[in-house]
């Protein structure tokens, strides 16, 4: 049979395409996953990586803003390399080492991370954003002196205090040139922020020292000026853009018509020249960061040929083991039921069983087949025996019968009354063998009639116990009844007359004379019991369960002595079970036995 299975149907075929699949997918997920979190990963090392670069570079570029050379910043290199981890080093742009957190004669890093020039600087404001000019840290000659100082911060003190009073919270902040500047929450306070009775204009003033390096500032950028013709509206100090972290104020650049942007552009291009260039003094030369890793370009993950390769061999050998491990756990649960099959397909009389290996669903299922073959086995016995049975309760009144009817047309015999009294007696045990097998054949076929009516115990055990006086009496055995209360039944009343009249006579024929038989009727909860008592020889143990099969006797030799074809007591189960009821036997040897039918109760009609 298996031959004829279709491959894509088999469960092998279809366990390992099921696995497969599974893996494939979890491979890719586990994939994905890695991917994904490795990109995740390095994109925030990277982060990192910047904010740590951002703030070297701040730091070096702090340095270069206040110092005219780099003399002494090595310990400034050495203390940022401890706390990053990284090395750290400074060089000319012609890679002269200027200063290095590595040991002398390590090679510099292929490629420079940023160039630290203070004069023209986008990455680092004080405020931590990003800004091109120069930086605000390069004070030069604008650092205002300890006399000016004292007098700005008692000018700032009172513009605070003015402030309160009108309601501004504000504080005052030191810039680098040593100028006080009145800040709110989002920075200095602009002119049109200031109220009427603070803005006396005398924190806004420059001092003497700023005042001269304004002046050398409008010097140096008037001749760029002049090539542009703008010299002409600007004030002394107008071509100067000090800011509000300089001064607290903004000088404007003069008064230019509307649509002169180009001209703005041109004369704060002037302005910002000749401010480089009055700085310069005052800074140290431009010099190159380099960082252990000289390449600041964004990391991108791309997996090398080397690394495609190893993630496949791994891919392939995950679905290599899930697959042959699945073959393994697949064979194991095929073989129990290719054996099962094939043992299903032995011919019925070989009753092949099979061997239970396993405690999970497959053995259960063996199990449960060979208890099936256990059962098909016994159900052919007694298939077999009933045959066997049934010849033989036919075959002796028909011999008896042909013997006596041979006899007498040979003139052996005349055929007297008593010889076909012999034979009519023959005749109805014929008919008695074959009206309980068409009972019992109507109740295997679920087509036993019942005609159902209300029913009283006490009547019914009345009625069985009078048919059977008669043969009582005959036998010596005493016959009576015994009914508790006026029970129900909903039965039809000739069935259960047939049922318990087999059971009585089943009773006289094994209570010897002087016993007693008694029929008894209860109501037990929502039943009716049936009682069915003798003071009989009882049955053995062994042959109790057997009581209620077919054509069983406890007399072996199968002697018509004892009565009775073996079809009674099966015909006495069939009939209970067609009322819903059950029917059992308890008995003791030389002691008795009782049989009892249990059936529903209904309430007493009206």
């Amino acid at each position: 049979m298996s031959g004829r299975i279709p491959l894509r149907k088999r469960l092998l075929v279809r366990l390992l395409i099921a696995t497969v699949l599974i893996a494939v997918c979890s491979v890719a997920a586990t994939a994905w996953l890695a991917v994904e979190t490795t990109t995740r990963a390095l994109r925030e090392e990277q982060g990192q990586v910047l904010a740590e670069d951002m703030d070297v570079l701040a730091r070096l570029s702090g340095y270069a803003a206040t110092h005219s050379d780099w003399t002494g910043v090595e310990e400034t290199v050495r203390t940022l390399s401890e706390r990053t981890g990284r090395r750290i080093a400074l060089a000319t742009p012609d890679r002269r080492i200027i200063a290095d957190s590595a040991p002398s004669g390590t090679a510099l890093p292929p490629r420079a991370a940023a160039t630290v020039d203070p004069l023209r600087t986008d990455t680092y404001t004080e405020r931590g954003a990003q800004r091109s000019g120069i930086d605000p840290r390069v004070v030069g000659p604008y650092r205002v002196t300890g006399a000016e100082r004292a007098r700005l911060d008692k000018l700032a003190l009172i513009r605070q205090k003015c402030f309160a009073r009108n309601g501004y919270e504000a504080d005052v902040v030191q810039t680098p040139s040593g100028r006080p500047v009145v800040t709110d929450h989002d920075g200095p306070v602009s002119a049109g922020q200031v109220p009427d009775e603070c803005a006396d204009g005398l924190l806004n003033t420059p001092t003497p020292t700023e005042e001269k390096a304004l002046a050398e500032l409008a010097e140096r950028s008037r001749p760029c000026l002049d090539r542009h013709g703008l010299s002409t509206g600007v004030t002394p100090f107008a071509a100067v853009d000090v800011t509000e972290q300089r001064l607290g104020t903004r000088y404007p650049l003069g008064k230019f018509r509307p649509g002169d942007s180009g001209s703005v552009r041109e004369a704060q291009s002037c302005v910002d020249a000749a401010r480089r260039a009055q700085l310069d003094p005052y800074v140290a030369p431009v010099a190159e960061l380099l960082l252990g890793v000289g390449d600041t370009t964004a990391v991108r993950f791309d997996m090398s040929p080397a690394n495609k390769a190893k993630v496949i061999g791994a891919a392939g050998l995950v679905l290599a083991v899930t697959v042959a491990v699945t073959a393994v756990v697949a064979t194991r649960l095929v073989r129990p039921l290719r054996a099962l099959t094939e043992a299903a397909q032995q011919p019925p009389e070989l009753h092949v069983r099979v061997p239970v290996t396993t405690r999970d669903e497959t053995g259960i299922l063996a199990a449960a087949f060979n208890n099936l073959t256990e059962r098909r086995e016994r159900l052919e016995a007694q298939r077999k025996a009933m045959v066997s049975d049934i010849a033989h309760e036919l075959r002796s009144p028909l011999t008896n019968i042909r013997g006596w009817l041979e006899v007498t047309r040979d003139g052996v015999v005349d055929p007297a009354p008593a010889l076909l009294a012999s034979l009519h007696e023959e005749a109805l045990v014929l008919q008695r063998v074959i009206d309980d097998l068409q009972d019992l054949a109507a109740a295997d076929a679920g087509a036993l009639r019942l005609h159902r009516e209300p029913v009283r115990a006490d009547e019914l055990l009345d009625q069985v116990a009078a048919a059977h006086r008669v043969a009582a009496d005959t036998a010596g055995v005493t016959l009576r009844t015994a009914v508790d209360g006026t029970p129900w039944l909903d039965a039809d009343p000739v069935r259960l007359r047939q049922a318990l009249g087999n059971l009585v006579s089943n009773a006289l024929r094994h209570t010897p004379a002087g016993g007693t038989v008694t029929l008894a009727a209860r109501r037990d909860g929502d039943d009716v019991v049936l009682d069915v008592a003798d003071t009989g020889t009882g049955i053995d143990p062994e042959d109790l369960p057997h009581v209620f099969d077919r054509f069983w006797r406890a007399e072996k030799s199968r002697s018509r002595r004892t009565g009775g074809s073996g079809l009674g007591l099966p015909i006495v189960r069939h009939l209970v079970a067609a009322h819903g009821g059950t029917a059992d036997a308890v008995s003791e040897p030389r002691a008795g036995s009782v049989f009892t039918l249990r059936l529903p109760a209904v309430p007493a009609p009206a």
